[in-house]
């Protein structure tokens, strides 16, 4: 039964967290541990919380230190008791996914909502107006009809990395469905045709919600976004917000102590989560992050509208989530082009290149962790290896079949086994071999750089900056995600990742597994 609620009123979650746009699992500056410390493992979203968060210590005598992770890492780590002694609580989006996890529900102990923000979509004033959608009732329905016509376009996160986009994926295969509860494996199956719909006008992926909204500021020809509602109202632009009569799924943050905390942590959180339910600190985090307060006695601005909200329901079987992750990823969404520029040089001769061995041969199903289930090469993907050293190596391209993908799995991490190490290091030369080729028709193109070192052969980075901007225009739309490795130059690898609007991660004191993980969430 779908449960009518106000717009003020307390609204039920979805699930995962979002990923950060720059990745790190290491702690936020200042201290790490301590007696007035409390170690919040959270999701990139937290971060507009931080400059709040310093005022916890001299408001509710608390030190604050966030580690941030990726959505289902997060949720693994938890359920398989790696956080157990590293934090003594989570931050994310919602429990709702962790909660589904074996071995979760022993893991955690109070949870306390802080705050709200439904998924809904957000359309250029022009588009919504073309759309009659001003003002009037539309739901899921209507949305997938006007998409599958081709009469607007939008960005969305990735589902198996946001909970942005996990909550879309669920609102709208509920809403198509019209199950009267929660969605089933039959109802994954019979509304796979009309997701497929939907998603035909996506054009821009992401794995947070935060790049999301930076890719569509820089990408005027996109007409929209499903995203937070407090995304969609702090974008650059005004975006006029569409609220499906027929429902959303929304986010409520829940501030979570694990059962593992020491009895002086569980003090601390307690006293953390009351300050942040204070109603001057629910009033600064509304009027700050442009989230709904979740306490009553705090007023709602006026730009949260007064529109009723219907909360969907959420999938009570991770078989049945799992499902519907995979369903968008091998069948529904838009299918990915990803290359991969590989730094071979003899600098990476030793554990460096077991380790990108190692990071490859993951993404072709090797990592079986929950995290790891959804970063495999998906069907219907191509994806091209470019390895280089002293110059780029001839590419060689791999296209998942959408039935029976094991054979071409398997022969990717053949090609990943055999790398070797020597020679120098032609950085620019070989992401201008990546650029040259094009991004095929209906695909959404990414490239990964991932470099140990400074560049030291062929061309230098201000030729291929204008080699870049000589490109058509298509093909300047595929980001380079770059990942910094043992002795790379940080600066000019920034500069990469800004020219092409992609993104930095750092893998220098992590793991090239974990920072290919969190990459695929981009792609």
């Amino acid at each position: 039964m779908r449960i009518l609620l106000c717009a003020a009123a307390l609204l039920l979650a979805a699930a995962c967290a979002s990923g950060p746009a720059q990745p790190t699992d290491e702690p936020t500056d200042g201290p790490t541990d301590g007696p007035d410390v409390l170690r919040v493992l959270a999701g990139s979203e937290i971060k507009d919380l931080e400059p709040l968060l310093r005022r916890a210590e001299s408001e509710a005598g608390v030190k604050v230190a966030l580690t941030y992770t990726g959505t289902l890492d997060g949720a693994d780590q938890v359920a398989s008791g790696r956080a157990d002694g590293k934090a003594d609580a989570t931050w994310f989006s919602s429990n709702r996914y962790l909660s589904l996890l074996d071995g979760a529900q022993a893991k955690l102990s109070t949870q306390t909502k802080i705050m709200v923000s439904p998924v809904v979509l957000g359309l250029k004033p022009a588009k919504a107006a073309e759309l009659g959608w001003n003002g009037k009732p539309v739901t899921w329905a209507d949305i997938a009809k006007a998409a599958g016509d081709g009469r607007f376009s939008f960005g969305m996160t990735n589902p198996a990395s946001s909970n942005s986009g996990f909550s879309a994926l669920v609102g709208v295969a509920a809403a198509l469905s019209d199950a009267d509860g929660a969605l089933g494996a039959e109802q994954v199956a019979s509304v796979t045709p009309r997701l497929k719909e939907f998603f035909s006008a996506q054009r821009l992926t992401a794995g947070s919600s935060g790049w999301l909204a930076d890719a569509y500021a820089r990408d005027p020809s996109v007409d929209g976004m499903v995203n937070y509602e407090s995304v969609l109202l702090g974008a650059r632009e005004p975006l006029t917000l569409v609220y499906p009569g027929d429902g959303v799924v929304s986010a409520d943050y829940p501030l979570t102590l694990l059962a593992s905390a020491p009895e002086e942590k569980k003090v601390l959180y307690g006293k953390l989560a009351a300050w942040l339910r204070t109603p001057a600190v629910q009033k600064e985090i509304m009027t700050g992050t442009h989230r709904r307060p979740i306490t009553g006695g705090v007023p709602l601005d006026a730009r949260f509208g007064a529109a009723q909200l219907i909360e969907l329901p959420f999938p009570n079987r991770r078989s049945t989530a799992d499902e519907l992750i995979a369903t968008y990823l091998n069948q529904v969404r838009v299918p990915a082009q990803a290359t991969f520029v590989l730094d071979t040089s003899g600098s990476m001769k030793g554990g460096r290149i077991d380790a990108l061995r190692q990071a490859l041969v993951a993404l072709t199903g090797a990592d079986t962790s929950a995290s790891g289930a959804f970063t495999r090469f998906s069907e219907r993907e191509t994806v091209t290896m470019i390895p280089f050293s002293g110059a780029p190596r001839e590419p060689v391209p791999f296209t998942v079949p959408e039935r029976n993908p094991e054979t071409v799995l398997a022969a990717i991490r053949s090609f990943a086994e055999g790398l070797s190490a020597n020679g120098g290091t032609a950085i620019y030369d070989s992401l201008r071999t990546a650029y040259d080729r094009p991004v095929e028709a209906g695909h959404y193109g990414s490239i990964v750089l991932m470099t140990d070192g400074e560049n030291t052969d062929g061309s230098g980075y201000a030729d291929f900056e204008s080699h870049y901007r000589s490109l058509p225009e298509e093909r300047r739309r595929v980001p380079t995600f770059v990942v910094l490795f043992g002795d790379s130059d940080v600066e000019e690898m920034r500069q990469v990742a800004e020219l092409t609007g992609g993104a930095v991660f750092d893998a220098r004191e992590t793991s090239l597994t974990s920072a290919f993980k969190e990459i695929r969430g981009y792609q």
